[in-house]
């Protein structure tokens, strides 16, 4: 606590013992009191009579009981006990603390356990010294006096500084030469000429050590008592990893190592007992270790960083000669989660974090706080160590991702609710830095998005901690001139759901392959395509014709600027010319667009990726490694790779991201209609759907008019995108109310034109939600199975269907929504109405007593929405 606060009107308050009042002047009202001592029964000597005095007073005394050491203080009147679990991390904590001291208003007093035992739950003194950052001012402004301790032996100088500048009374208790002294090292606003000299405790006095010669005894008597060595400086953080070093030369005491091993599974690398017992089988204490050495702060690396070492390791357990020459090495660096809970102390920002933690203030106070989280400024030994992690990487292009506590684990991805940013990392050192930096604001600001907070909030999981971890890459790839980029990136997933023809096997996998950045291949992207490939049949592909097969193919490349130092996205006819790209593998020249083309014009290239899936072993290689993790992960797994093509094909593959698959499609097959009359069917599809077998009522449906929709201007479509999400946060709850939401083109789309414009927390409530190609308008739905957005979908049990009225084996009859009763409509009725041309183009239906529903058979690779009454 800064010396400068003003305690103008603070009320004395005694300590419980005389001596010791006379020694400090008394206490204040506002004074945050840490005694740090040798032994917790020294403090719980202060304890006790503070806590007498406060109740003959007729103070309300708050004990906060955390610690493994023995009560400090007995119940009894006028005192309340509150247990707190630590392990269940820093912000559980905190939130905890915070709310007590709301709730029990001004004028409480507090005692906390010896802070020191919550080493053994965070496993770091720089989460102690947070603690005291946000807890301390609070305690100050609601005017009250808190009591801490901390033992003398256990915490780094560097903790120990934050503690001393942020406390206003720090008081030293040291037993040497058979006596117990007293120094008071920091009491705010008061002063004597004795006040911060050693006191010798006798009784109930407190007696200044006035003589220096007595005084350089006692302090050398203390000096070999404490044997204050350079090991004593060291974080628990670091001893921990010293021990786990050390435990390695101990060969002959197995229960020691597999105890230290625990430690450190349990506070580096997850929770999640299922991802524990993965690290029990593949990580030992080298690999934990090597991660240490290539780690920046402390904490969890987050579930991207380890499922990404997972896989490695078990690729590399399973077929060591294979996958020593098909898997890439990493060199990547880990931010630790503690940095992110660091970044909101530093820039002062934990009690908005509080409010945003609220009901009240769960979206709202997190537009604000994500945007001054994006500007703000890393601690400066965060900003040290990431400028010797860019000596390392020197200018190669760094990839930015992010890996929070809960990503990518089993049950949820987070897939793409998160930033990840590219870094060309072009320009001086300093440049380079502060580019980094403005990365990682970025990414801790995407924990406070709406599509996160939705996205937590309908999984149950808005109450956890999420800490934001990082997971810094070398973009793997190579230069082409100006241009930087892998051969081919993708998307790979171990379980087919999305398989399009009945003799395709859903556990032979499928692939998303793009050229250049995977991010084409992770993201919906506009008036673009992945190649899709079924692993089993690689040569087939889900379109109807040739025309289809090139419109639904890649058109452009995602590539880093080396001379504009920024991210780009090129035609891919203007890279045909750069040096050695990968086209012999992932591209066929187009002999009719040939034809048609001029004589002497540049030969016309398509992304098919055919000499890839015939000519190499990318197909068999693919196959083997997602088989080889699901095996070893028990579920099907969903796997992102970048992929070096040597001249003569020969593929090797940079794991960048493995994690649980979320499926559909694993209940009873379902028995279709027969046939059904045109009059009760409102559309039907041969494949293009997702979601597996499906038996879904509806109760409503959403529609937006193609027609319509198309005539809006942007602004009036990006007002109809508004709008499903309103309509969407009115469901109550989705198994009452199961909802269809359809409507012309992508949904999701960026481009109004191509579809409607909205976010995953816009339709994060349906049911179902089904695209329909309005090829008049240009609007198509996009087959981007794989994606994020299909990720969304998934995990949300939102089935999606893709509608081609003019295609075979697709039928559409809008006309059955026309010919429902007025009644059935369903007003808006909105405080703030659209106006009336985008009100026009969406209409909400209850179709709740019209028995319509939506049921499909995925073998049979067939869905239809019917009536199934009247």
């Amino acid at each position: 606590m800064p010396d400068s606060l003003e305690t103008a009107g603070a009320e004395r308050v005694s300590t419980g013992l005389a001596g010791l009042d006379h020694v400090l002047d008394g206490l204040r009202t506002g004074d945050n009191v840490v005694w740090r001592v040798d032994d917790i029964e020294d403090y719980r000597g202060f304890v006790e009579p503070f806590v007498a005095r406060a109740i003959a007073d007729g103070r309300a005394i708050v004990y906060l009981r955390f610690g493994r050491h023995p009560p400090l203080v007995a119940p009894g009147p006028g005192i309340k006990i509150v247990s707190i679990d630590a392990l269940r991390g820093f912000e559980a904590f905190i939130r905890r603390v915070y709310q007590l001291i709301t709730d029990h208003g001004r004028g409480a007093f507090y005692v906390f356990d010896c802070l020191s035992d919550l080493l053994s739950a965070w496993a770091t003194d720089l989460m102690v010294g947070n603690l005291f950052q946000v807890i301390c001012p609070y305690l100050y402004r609601r005017d009250t006096v808190a009591y801490f301790g901390l033992l003398s032996g256990d915490h780094c100088h560097a903790t120990m500084a934050r503690i001393r500048e942020t406390t206003r009374v720090l008081i030293d208790v040291r037993r040497g030469d058979n006596a117990c002294y007293v120094q008071p090292v920091k009491v705010c606003q008061r002063q004597s000429p004795t006040m911060f000299l050693p006191h010798a405790h006798e009784g109930g006095a407190f007696r200044p050590v006035i003589d220096s010669s007595a005084a350089t005894r006692v302090y050398a008597d203390l000096a070999r008592r404490h044997n204050r060595t350079a090991h004593r400086q060291l974080d628990t953080w670091d001893h921990l990893f010293l021990d786990a070093a050390q435990a390695l030369n101990r060969t002959d005491d197995a229960e020691h190592c597999s105890e230290v091993r625990e430690r450190l599974y349990s506070v580096l690398i997850s929770r999640d007992a299922r991802v524990i017992a993965l690290a029990r089988r593949y990580l030992d204490i080298p690999d934990l270790l090597e991660i240490r050495a290539r780690m920046i702060g402390s904490g969890y690396i987050g579930g991207k960083a380890v499922g990404m070492l997972l896989a490695r390791k078990v690729l590399l357990q399973d077929d060591p000669e294979r996958w020593g020459r098909h898997l890439e090495p990493h060199d990547s660096f880990f931010v630790g989660s503690d940095v992110y809970y660091s970044y909101l102390v530093h820039n002062g920002w934990w009690p908005r974090v509080m409010r945003q933690r609220t009901e009240a203030g769960y979206f709202s106070e997190a537009r604000s706080l994500r945007e001054d989280m994006r500007g703000g400024r890393l601690p400066d030994e965060v900003r040290a160590q990431l400028e010797r992690m860019l000596d390392d990487f020197g200018q190669y292009p760094i990839l930015v991702r992010s890996s929070s506590l809960l990503e990518d684990g089993f049950g949820n991805a987070f897939a793409g609710k998160y930033e990840s940013l590219f870094l060309v990392n072009q320009g001086s050192p300093e440049q380079r830095l502060a580019q980094l930096e403005e990365a990682i604001c970025r990414v801790f600001a995407s924990t406070m998005s709406e599509d996160a907070l939705t996205y937590r909030r309908q999984r149950g999981l808005a109450d956890l901690e999420e800490p934001m971890a990082l997971l810094l890459q070398r973009v793997c790839g190579r230069y082409h001139g100006r241009w930087y980029f892998p051969d081919a990136a993708g998307v790979g997933v171990s379980r087919n759901t999305f398989v399009w023809e009945e003799s395709m096997e859903p556990s032979a996998g499928m692939v998303r392959l793009v050229m250049g950045l995977g991010t084409r291949a992770v993201d919906r992207i506009d008036g673009d395509h992945a190649c899709v490939v079924a692993l089993d049949q690689p040569h087939k592909r889900p379109f109807r014709d040739r025309d289809d097969a090139a419109r639904f193919s890649q058109h452009d490349v995602d590539v880093l600027d080396i001379s504009d130092n920024r991210p780009r996205t090129l035609a891919l006819r203007h890279l045909t010319d750069a040096a050695e790209l990968p086209l012999r593998w992932c591209g066929e020249i187009d002999r009719e667009a040939m034809q048609r083309a001029r004589a002497g014009s540049p030969s016309v290239w398509r992304l098919t990726f055919t000499p890839l899936l015939r000519e190499t072993a990318f197909v068999p290689l693919m196959q083997q490694l997602l088989r080889t993790l699901e095996t070893a992960y028990a579920y099907p797994v969903d796997v992102e790779f970048t992929l070096h093509l040597t001249n003569d094909g020969t593929p090797s593959f940079s794991l960048v991201q493995c994690r649980p698959l979320q499926t559909l499609g694993l209940s009873p097959r379902v028995e279709l209609p027969r046939k059904v009359p045109s009059r009760r069917l409102f559309f039907a599809t041969d494949g293009h759907f997702m979601g597996g077998n499906i038996d879904q009522p509806l109760a409503r449906v959403i529609h937006v008019d193609g027609p319509r929709y198309s005539a809006l201007t942007s602004v009036q479509k990006f007002a109809v995108a508004r709008l499903v999400g309103h309509l969407n946060r009115r469901i109550s709850d989705r198994d009452t109310c199961p909802t269809l939401l359809i409507g012309p083109g992508r949904w999701g789309s960026s481009t109004p034109e191509l579809g409607v414009p909205i976010r995953f927390a816009d339709i994060s409530r349906v049911a179902v939600i089904a695209e329909v190609a309005d090829l008049g308008d240009g609007m198509v739905p996009d087959l981007s199975f794989g994606s994020h957005f299909f990720q969304d979908l998934v995990e949300s049990r939102i089935a999606y269907v893709a509608l081609f009225p003019t295609g075979n084996g697709a039928r559409y009859n809008p006309g059955w929504l026309s010919a429902l009763p007025a009644s059935s409509r369903i007003p808006l009725d909105l405080d703030d109405p659209p106006d009336n041309a985008v009100a026009q183009a969406l209409t909400v239906y209850d179709v709740h007593d019209t028995g319509l529903r939506v049921v499909a058979d995925v073998l049979r690779q067939r869905l239809v929405c019917y009536q199934a009454q009247g």
